[in-house]
Parts: structure tokens; C-alpha cells; sequence
């Protein structure tokens, strides 16, 4: 089996193995991944943080070992904390990193990115976090555009945007709003639910295809055309600008 690393800021990844296919999330610099299928301009990957899966360019392909993909998995994750800010190489070479992106080995101002030494002069975040925490990495996304697969503030969808500010926490989600609704505990009532907590949404077959984080006093951060604050209610999303619900509401969950 083959196993790489993201060295780019991030890596489109396909639902099939076409440029003009659906982009069903992004790999982003320092993410690794397992090979799980291949052809000769696709690979199918496996990303480690998630498990979840598409296709990217054999060009965007950065090949590491199995024993470098093993110790990764079990190292502590540590994610850059700026909205974008530049990693260098030892040719003095710059390279963008977004917010949220892995940073393996971080000590010191300095990474260990396949043998080789690299420079992030910017904010790290290092630990499990508490739910105020969690509202603050929130707020950073705030106005960012919405992107189906997006996962960065250039561009993210509700799902990405909810496993990110966990990630940047120090709490694992699934990548898919259906697949997050599996996680936490249920919670009867938006009375029972606290800042930090999710609600999920779903459409008129019972298919949950939205998710947000709860604020106080009845609000919420979602990803919606952009990263908005909206009321929240028994009902769903009330979004004031349309003046009407845009989001049913189906479950809360308590994550942490």
C-alpha cells in the first residue's frame, strides 16, 4: 500500500477521478492519507484524520513511508491558529498555510516535514479546548464564503466548518453533516443545548444535509452562502435578511 502527505496549502478532493468532478472535501498541507486506489493521472485516497475518501491528481501526489504515515497518526496534532500565514523551507522557499492546517512534529517555531526542517512563525494551537474556547475559533470563519468541500476560510461548507473549528480544539468530527449527527449525545430540547453544541438540519426526505454550532441567547454560526450568524428556533433557522425559516430543524447533539 502507498501512503502520502499534503505539501500544499490544499489538495482538491474529487468524488470521481475527473478534474470537472464534484469536490467533496480538501486535503490540507500536512494531512496524510492512504492509497487505496489508483489509475494513471488518479489516486483514490484514504485521509487518516477523517477516513474519508475521493480522488486527487497524481500530480499533487507527495509520497511518504509507511512507518512516517504510522508515527503521524499517533502523534499529537498540532494545527496552525492564523488565518493564513507562510511556512519556509530550507531553500528559504514560502509556502501558504490555512488555518487548521497540520504542522507534524511543531517545536519551537519549527516542523519536521519528511526528514526536513521547516519554519511557522505564526500562532499554534496544542490543546483540548473548552466550548467558550471552541466559539472563539468559531468567530474566526465569520464572513467566510461558502464552498461545497471548502474547508478553509477562503471558502467552506457547513460540515467543514464545524469539523474544523472541533479539529482546531482538539476534537475529531466526521467530515459529512449525516455522519457528524452520529456522534455526541442527543439533546431533547434547544433549552438543554449550550454554546459549543450542534444542531443538524435536514431536508423533506429526512436527510440531514446541514449543520451549525450554538451561540447563546438562541443563536447560531453556520456556513449558508457564507459564515452568518442566524436565530435559532424550535423550528429551524430563521435567517433575518430572507425573513423566513432556511433550515428545519432535526437533532442537537452534545459533542463535549
Amino acid at each position: 500500500m502507498k501512503y502520502g502527505i499534503c505539501n500544499l496549502s490544499n489538495i482538491p478532493l474529487r468524488e470521481s477521478p475527473d478534474n470537472s468532478s464534484e469536490m467533496v472535501s480538501q486535503i490540507l498541507f500536512g494531512d496524510h492519507y492512504k492509497v487505496i486506489q489508483e489509475n494513471k493521472y488518479w489516486l483514490k485516497v484514504n485521509i487518516a484524520f477523517d477516513n474519508c475518501e475521493g480522488w486527487i491528481s497524481i500530480e499533487q501526489y507527495t509520497a511518504i513511508s509507511k512507518e512516517y504515515f504510522e508515527k503521524l497518526s499517533k502523534d499529537k496534532h498540532i494545527s496552525s491558529y492564523e488565518l493564513v500565514d507562510f511556512a519556509e523551507d530550507k531553500k528559504g522557499d514560502l509556502l501558504a498555510i490555512v488555518l487548521g492546517s497540520r504542522l507534524p512534529y511543531y517545536q519551537k517555531k519549527q516542523f519536521d516535514f519528511i526528514g526536513e526542517k521547516w519554519s511557522f512563525e505564526g500562532r499554534v494551537t496544542t490543546e483540548i479546548f473548552s466550548k467558550e474556547k471552541l466559539i472563539r475559533s468559531a468567530f474566526m470563519y465569520l464572513s467566510s464564503p461558502y464552498l461545497w468541500g471548502g474547508k478553509t476560510p477562503f471558502g467552506i461548507d457547513s460540515s467543514g466548518f464545524t469539523q474544523m473549528v472541533y479539529k482546531l480544539n482538539g476534537y475529531k468530527l466526521l467530515r459529512k453533516a449525516s455522519e457528524q449527527a452520529t456522534q455526541g449525545e442527543v439533546l431533547s430540547f434547544i433549552e438543554e443545548s449550550e454554546p459549543g453544541d450542534l444542531a443538524f438540519f435536514d431536508d423533506n426526505e429526512g436527510q440531514i444535509i446541514h449543520v451549525g454550532i450554538i451561540l447563546a441567547n438562541n443563536h447560531i454560526i453556520h456556513s449558508s452562502g457564507k459564515v452568518r450568524i442566524d436565530r435559532l428556533d424550535h423550528s429551524g433557522i430563521y435567517n433575518a435578511d430572507l425573513k423566513k425559516h432556511t433550515y428545519k430543524l432535526r437533532v442537537i447533539k452534545k459533542i463535549l
